[in-house]
């Protein structure tokens, strides 16, 4: 043998060639279908073995920490390629759920029956019952409850509700000496259009106060100026405290004899710039929660009367059941008593 032949034998890499049977078995197995990771993974470990196995060496080729060579090669089969997928990260050892069956079943019952509420005003109601449950617990058992199968979300009824704009030539604006600390300092009072069915459109008012976060809602066929003058008469019999002004956007509805009305109860009225939905905040939020917490999930029948019925009975509890995030979890009726209002 040549020197230069041994010279020659000496540069090829240390490569241990797989036995013939094991070469004919591999030869009739279909190939599997790698990711493009794992596809990068074999080409590293290909190279490996074709460079003299050493893992510094691939590890500078390939950009990778050495460990990580090292904990790809010990993954390695070669028999089995999908042994370079990555594998399930799912610790062995979980933590077991500590609720009981009881407290599962309260949260399941307190769900169905107010299907929108998440697991903060869950938490105060269960708190309520005398079931002391953290947030995140209820919160774990509302995802166990969905993955399961034993809850499901309420049907969203497709039901049109918009709010109607209007425009006017003038605005009185609320003066800015005019505060804001007691319920009744500042009613904000706005309209929505609901369409239960295809061409038959309702009217509801919604009022709410700034301060307590009270709402009073109404739903009739029209809105008019009698119907908003008739909604002055509603906030005296269902809001406990006198109201001193009112903010109204530009609809026409709160012209004319919701104006008088409004002077013959010596209530101030603000009228708000065309085009300025933002300085109605909190009456726009009131809407979107009796949007996606009534009108979406009520098994009313489409009727006026039957409407009309259930959307008090909503009423009552936006005011007295359901913890509101601004008032610290307190229902709006809580919140008054801890003013010294009576409701």
């Amino acid at each position: 043998m040549t020197q230069s032949t041994r010279r020659q034998r000496r540069a090829q890499p240390n490569v241990v060639p797989y036995p013939a049977s094991f070469q004919r078995a591999w030869r009739l197995r279909p190939a599997p279908e790698l990711s493009r990771v794992a596809r990068g993974r074999l080409a590293m470990v290909d190279w490996h073995a074709q460079h003299g196995a050493n893992v510094s060496r691939t590890a500078r080729h390939f950009g990778y920490s050495r460990p990580t060579v090292y904990r790809w090669l010990g993954r390695f089969e070669r028999d089995r390629l999908e042994s370079l997928e990555d594998q399930s990260s799912r610790p062995h050892r979980r933590r077991r759920p500590t609720w009981s069956v009881e407290q599962l079943q309260a949260v399941r019952e307190l769900l169905e029956r107010y299907p929108r509420w998440g697991k903060d005003k869950l938490a105060v109601l269960l708190r309520r019952d005398g079931i002391a449950l953290s947030v995140s617990m209820v919160g774990r058992i509302l995802r166990r409850l969905r993955g399961s199968g034993d809850l499901r979300e309420p049907v969203r009824r497709r039901m049109s509700v918009r709010q109607r704009r209007w425009q006017r030539p003038y605005a009185i604006r609320r003066p800015p000496d005019w505060r804001i600390e007691r319920p009744g300092d500042l009613v904000e009072l706005d309209t929505l259009d609901i369409r239960p069915l295809p061409g038959q459109i309702w009217k509801q008012f919604t009022a709410r106060d700034v301060v307590s976060r009270w709402d009073t809602v109404e739903l009739g066929r029209r809105a008019t100026a009698r119907a908003a003058a008739d909604v002055l008469d509603r906030l005296a019999e269902r809001m406990p405290f006198g109201v001193r002004a009112i903010s109204i956007d530009n609809g026409s509805e709160f012209m004319a004899e919701f104006e008088a009305a409004c002077a013959d109860r010596a209530i101030r009225l603000f009228v708000l710039p065309p085009r300025s939905p933002k300085l109605h905040g909190t009456v726009e939020r009131a809407n979107r929660t009796h949007v996606e917490e009534f009108y979406e999930v009520t098994d009313a029948e489409p009727d006026l009367a039957a409407f009309q019925v259930e959307l008090r009975a909503w009423e009552t509890v936006y005011n007295t059941v359901r913890p509101h995030q601004a008032l610290g979890y307190l229902t709006p009726a809580e919140y008054l008593a801890s003013l010294g209002l009576e409701v």
